[in-house]
């Protein structure tokens, strides 16, 4: 066999495997998390015109698109080898199709002047599109956010409970039976902690500013900070949005456990919020320029002392006397 032609194989061989794997791996989810099997019609193959294709829009996963140099290096990838991946559609009631996997896929299909992509239409309830549109980015994507990650976590508890299972779901090994709540098996499947899941969910509470801070400028609000704000209500963190994004001030964990100590969460008033952060200002301005607490010295001055002395307590006790008999 021609070497072009067994590369040629090669490829179609992992392209297929991929293609299996990234449906395969969302319904693998899907049973675990929403106890359901999936429909049993396979799904149908199909070169889907993009301008029928809309944005998944059946819930807020929150994940970011590819940035321009990414997506026109991707679009350059389409032209010279063609699509690897089939994208993930379901049809909606008005004919179009809304895509499960693969926007990024498509986007680039656009700028590389497509007008058709090779796509896989499936049967999909609300529950299974939200599954399959999330866990090919969480099981592929290495470069989520931890706000992306919260995003697709709440996304997807939240339709678990709106599946009717909102306490726990049972399930039974042997013998023994277990309680499980949605977040310890979302936890189970993708290989993370409650905790995790919990904090990333957490900071979905925060306004979209404040989100968008903590993903581009780390300086101005990083994630302890941003935890803690989290813990107040919309309105209260607004204030934290003139601080962090209308002046640009920067907000530290030291800073806002003191504004949390002195304005206890959920709410705080507006002005209340701007003097904790001034005081918390001011008391670290008076430590950054306070004399050190402790004196330090060359121990390698003081080496041949401190072997004959044997402490440095002792030559502690000894420096001070020194000092006692000259200043007084």
């Amino acid at each position: 066999m021609a070497k072009q032609n067994m590369s040629e194989l090669l490829k179609n061989r992992m392209t297929s495997t991929k293609q299996a794997s990234e449906l395969a791996a969302s319904d693998e989810a899907y049973e675990k998390i929403f106890r359901e099997a999936p429909p049993t019609t396979p799904a149908r193959i199909a070169e889907l015109p993009l301008d029928l294709l809309d944005p998944f829009s059946t819930a807020d996963i929150g994940f970011h698109p590819y940035s321009p140099q990414k997506l026109k290096v991707f679009a350059e990838q389409l032209r010279e080898e063609g699509l690897f991946v089939r994208i993930i559609v379901r049809q909606k009631a008005d004919g179009r199709y809304e895509i499960l996997a693969g926007h990024n896929r498509v986007a680039a299909a656009r700028l590389a002047g497509w007008s058709v992509i090779p796509s896989e239409i499936v049967e999909a309830d609300d529950a299974r599109a939200i599954t399959i549109a999330i866990s090919t980015n969480l099981l592929q994507r290495l470069d989520l956010s931890i706000v992306e990650r919260g995003k697709a976590y709440k996304a997807l508890l939240d339709a678990k409970n709106r599946n009717g299972q909102h306490n726990a779901a049972r399930e039974t090994f042997g013998d023994s039976r277990q309680r499980y709540n949605a977040r310890q098996i979302v936890a189970e499947f993708f290989g993370v902690t409650e905790y995790e899941i919990r904090k990333a969910v957490k900071l979905t509470n925060l306004l979209p500013e404040l989100l968008e801070a903590l993903e581009d400028n780390t300086r101005l609000l990083n994630l302890a900070s941003a935890d803690i704000m989290a813990d107040y209500d919309q309105e209260t963190q607004s204030a934290f949005v003139e601080l962090c994004v209308d002046y640009g001030k920067s907000v530290n964990k030291t800073i806002m456990q003191h504004i949390a100590k002195k304005c206890p969460p959920p709410t705080a008033d507006r002005q209340e919020v701007f003097a904790a952060w001034r005081e918390a200002v001011a008391i670290e301005e008076q430590r950054k320029y306070a004399p050190p607490k402790n004196i330090t010295f060359s121990r390698k001055a003081f080496a041949p002392y401190l072997e004959k002395l044997g402490s440095d307590a002792e030559l502690e006790r000894m420096f001070l006397a020194f000092l006692q008999e000259r200043v007084g």
